[in-house]
């Protein structure tokens, strides 16, 4: 008896396409930032170089995606400790899972104040991810655990601070970042620590920032 398969349809090859395009390409920017191609990870995913482009108008609107993804996992950490007893544990616990979801991901950094931060949901997780940390902050202030002119805000972009500190050094030394990070605690949680010099910011405004050169959209 000869036994006959069922072709896919259309709908489901494109939902398969999509989930090959955006974990090849997940990977090869992470190891390689933005230089890589739209033909390389065409390859990587075994894809036309057509499918990428019927799946993501361009490089931008596939970086945003892959945002997403990365944004995602930092607004489930927080939202699962945003209710643990030890607050000041639970700030802790979430700023190495960021920082080290950052050192995992070269690209993810790179793309700080480029046009891909304009897209509605990667701004929108930005805008969520600050609120949620602005609650795990609020708590450990409450508990007493850290200074009290900290914002959410702040918390959110030393994250970026402290893997661009180490940056230089994660070829070589791949879990350097943690120095620093151990750095920013001290920081964070010191007693009788002298008054900030500026307000915090009322919003993690990064499409104000110059951006970097255009990533095209064909490389």
């Amino acid at each position: 008896m000869t036994e006959t398969t069922t072709p896919s349809s259309p709908r489901a090859d494109m939902v398969r396409n999509r989930r090959l395009l955006l974990a090849a390409a997940t990977s090869a920017f992470a190891e390689r930032g933005m230089e890589v191609s739209m033909g390389e990870i065409a390859q990587r995913a075994g894809v036309a170089k057509g499918t990428v482009f019927r799946h993501f108008a361009s490089k931008e609107e596939l970086l945003a995606a892959i945002m997403l993804q990365v944004l995602d996992q930092l607004l489930d950490t927080a939202d699962r400790l945003k209710a643990a007893d030890d607050a000041g544990e639970a700030l802790r616990e979430f700023m190495t899972a960021g920082v080290e979801a950052l050192a995992a991901d070269r690209a993810f950094c790179e793309v700080i104040g480029r046009p891909s931060l304009q897209h509605a949901e990667v701004r929108d997780a930005i805008d969520r991810l600050c609120g949620i940390v602005e609650t795990l902050t609020v708590r450990a202030q409450d508990q007493g655990a850290i200074r009290g002119d900290i914002t959410g805000t702040d918390i959110v972009l030393l994250l970026g601070g402290i893997h661009q500190t180490a940056e230089p050094l994660l070829a070589t030394q791949p879990q350097a970042w943690r120095r620093y990070l151990e750095l920013a605690f001290d920081g964070l949680f010191a007693a009788g620590a002298r008054t900030l010099p500026h307000p915090p910011p009322s919003r993690l405004n990064l499409t104000d920032s110059p951006a970097g050169p255009s990533v095209g959209s064909s490389a």
